[in-house]
Formats: C-alpha cells, structure tokens, sequence
C-alpha cells in the first residue's frame, strides 16, 4: 500500500479497517546472498539502498532486539553537514541531501525538519575556526553563514550572550540542518526494504560468525543465531556500540572503545528554541520537538559500558552546561532520560571497509556522528557490499588508516566540546 492524502482520506472514512502491516515478520530462510548483522538506522538504510540502487534483495538483515530498540531510538535526532575536513564534510553533505529526499524516497513521513543548527563560539580563536569550517562546508555546496554576537542576540535573544563566564563572540548557522523523528527513520526504512522483499528479522541475535576451515583465506560462510545458522555469501557488520562483542566472533579486534552516552527530554513547554543549539565552552546541545519537550544531551559516560543507561554525575554535568547557557530553563522539568552506546573511534570519524578475511564487511565507530550520517553511511555501505570498492565520497573510512598513518582527525564535530 502506498501512503498518500487519498490514503490518508479513504481509511478515516472507513473506520482506519483497510490499514496493512507496515511490513513483514518473516521466518529467516537458510541462506542469503548478503546478511546484515544489526537492523539500525544504518543497517536499515543500507539494505534499502542494496535493492533500490543496485537491485540486490536477496538479503536479511537481523536485529537481535526489535526495531528501534537500539541506538536509532536513543539519540537526539539532529541532522547537518557542518564539518571542516575533506575526508568528512562531502560525506556528511551526502547524507543530508539524501536526507531532504527521504520521505519521497521511501514514501513515509520520517519528520524531517530542516529548522538549522546554530554552533556559538565563545573567543576569537572559535570564530576564526568556525570561518574555516563556513569555508569548507561552501566548497562542499553545503552553505553556512557566520553570525555576530548580534546576529546569535536576534536569532536566539534566550541565550546568556554578555553576562555569563564565557560571552558569546558569534556562531556559525547551517540553516539546512535540523532534526528527523528517529524511530520513524527504524520504520520507515523497514517498510522500504520489506517492499523490495528484503527479510528484516527481529528478535534474532548474532551469537557466532562461520568462517571455511578449508578455503583458502577463511572466507565466512554465515552466521549463527539464535534462531539457527544461517549461510550467506557476504556478512555486513553494523552494530555500532557493539562492534567490538560481534567482530570478537571472528577473532578481529577494533580501534574502538564503547561509551553510555545520555540523552534528555523535558516536559513540553511553549515553542521557544528555533533550531538546534550547541554550547561552545561546555558539551551541551539542544532543540525542541514537535511536542514542546527540550531534547539535549552533553558528553559521553567516561568509563567503557555495553549498558543501555548512564550515570547521575553526567546528568548533572549536562543540566550545568544548559543553565549557563540559557538559565530561562532551569524551572523546566525533567520528563525521562536513556542512553545509546557510542562506538567512539581513535580519531572520532567512522570505518566503512572490507576486512582482512574475505566476505566480512564492516561498518562503525560513528562516535556521535551516527544518526545524521545514516542513509549516507547505507548508501556508502551499500556501495561497498554490491561493488567490493568503497565509494568516492567514502575513501577514506579504512580500518588500516591507523597503521597507514592516515587518521581523519575531526573529533571537534561531535566530540570536543570547544568545537562542536
């Protein structure tokens, strides 16, 4: 059934009885030409892209929980391209432009709304930084326009521009970044992919990966399950905080570490912040949804977890963070809080490469990059696993860039807070 208004029409007349299931909840079948190891975001998307761009839908992907029980329900729904280095910033202007398309593309309502990001800084030293990121995000056809202090008061006359510890010099403003409804991202790609005949298996958990005793090089030959081995020629790993347990099952280690990070709602309140705002002397960003509530988080958890949860002394870091930024919240209640495992890489940017042992792929280390990359890292996925070369704009995500000498060194996008 394709969604649109008459749709839309014909059900409300009719009692909302004609309605089909978003999509299916197949039986896993024994063997596949790709199996997909994590049915996130960008394990979703990727699967989609594999049938809709390269026409390849004999593949499964599986999810060991059900949809949108993983990161791709625990984030904070912002989406932009504003990076500085040319390893990062035309893959993430990928990904936005294929964002704006998404709701055609995949006919479902993901709420893409395109409201701006807004990264203050708070010396001369971060204007001049944020002049350089403005640049190469023009270069990319990304656009950016660096305000001043006035230009931050008119656009957000909320924040503590001139009395607080750190004054605010100015701001670098992507109107065309914004927020996405995140687990309709889970739902609506699902629905895409089940169309294609693609097998999207919940509630299955990768518990082993084969590999040939026999052939030269150890080729994988599927995966165990808990709902039984299934064989498959290509094995695609994407599993973000849980890189590090599933790539241990086919005895490879990552330059990966797993870290809690939270993510906050308050109680729905008036329209009042415009866009997304980030805090350039502390790790706070925030936006509003479309029910009023304030999502905003702040740094990672600093210990190594697999745990779907945080701890206190980061809940109060974050509220600390937001109060010396914009005190007008302080009487705004808490609503709930959750957290996501982020798959931080040594450097901060991701890995979308072939491995050493043949018909094993790899996709991760998205650090806090991962949910406004998702259908660019499914289409570059996508491209590898149905080509065996990485795509253009994906180059430089190897897993060798370590030891080649060659990191993306771009944490100050996500992960330092002076140059978030």
């Amino acid at each position: 059934m394709r969604y649109n208004v008459w749709q839309v029409l014909k059900q409300g007349l009719t009692g909302h009885k004609g309605w089909q299931p978003a999509f299916r909840n197949p039986e896993p079948k024994p063997a596949y030409d790709i199996v997909i190891v994590g049915g996130g975001g960008h394990g979703l998307a990727t699967a989609w892209y594999l049938a809709s761009v390269h026409g390849i839908t004999n593949v499964a992907v599986l999810e060991k929980g059900w949809l949108g029980s993983g990161n791709i329900g625990r984030n904070t729904t912002i989406i932009r391209s504003n990076y500085l280095l040319p390893d990062n910033e035309p893959f993430y202007e990928l990904s936005l432009k294929l964002w704006e398309g998404l709701e055609q593309d995949i006919n479902y309502n993901a709420m893409v709304s395109q409201r701006g990001i807004l990264n203050l800084a708070h010396s001369d030293a971060q204007v001049d930084a944020f002049a350089r990121r403005g640049n190469a995000m023009h270069l990319a056809g990304a656009g950016g326009t660096l305000l001043d202090t006035a230009g931050v008061r008119k656009l957000c006359p909320f924040v503590n521009v001139d009395s607080a510890r750190f004054p605010i010099k100015g701001g670098l403003w992507q109107a065309r970044a914004g927020t996405v409804r995140h687990d309709a991202v889970a739902w609506g790609f699902a629905r895409a992919a089940d169309t294609r005949g693609i097998d999207v298996i919940q509630n299955c958990e990768v518990t082993g990966i084969r590999r040939h005793p026999n052939v030269s090089g150890s080729p994988v030959t599927g995966v165990d399950t808990s709902r039984g081995f299934i064989a498959a020629a290509k094995v695609a790993v994407c599993v973000a905080g849980n890189s590090g347990r599933v790539m241990a099952m086919a005895g490879r280690r990552l330059p990966i570490e797993s870290h809690v990070l939270q993510a906050f709602v308050s109680e729905g309140l008036k329209p009042t912040i415009p866009g997304v705002v980030t805090y350039g002397a502390g790790h706070f960003y925030i936006s509003q949804s479309d029910k009023g509530g304030l999502v905003y988080g702040g740094d990672i958890d600093g210990y190594n977890s697999y745990a779907q949860r945080g701890n206190l002394p980061l809940v109060e870091d974050v509220a600390e963070g937001g109060m010396s930024l914009m005190p007008m919240i302080g009487r705004a209640k808490l609503l709930r809080s959750w957290g996501g495992l982020m798959d931080m890489s040594m450097d901060g940017s991701p890995f979308i490469d072939k491995t050493d042992i043949p018909g094993l792929y790899f996709n991760g280390g998205w650090c806090y990059g991962g949910f406004k990359a998702t259908p660019g890292s499914g289409f570059c996925y996508a491209h590898l696993l149905a080509t065996d070369t990485p795509h253009e704009f994906a180059t430089g995500y190897r897993l060798d860039r370590f030891r080649s000498g060659h990191p993306i060194d771009e944490r100050g996008a996500g992960a330092q807070p002076n140059l978030h």
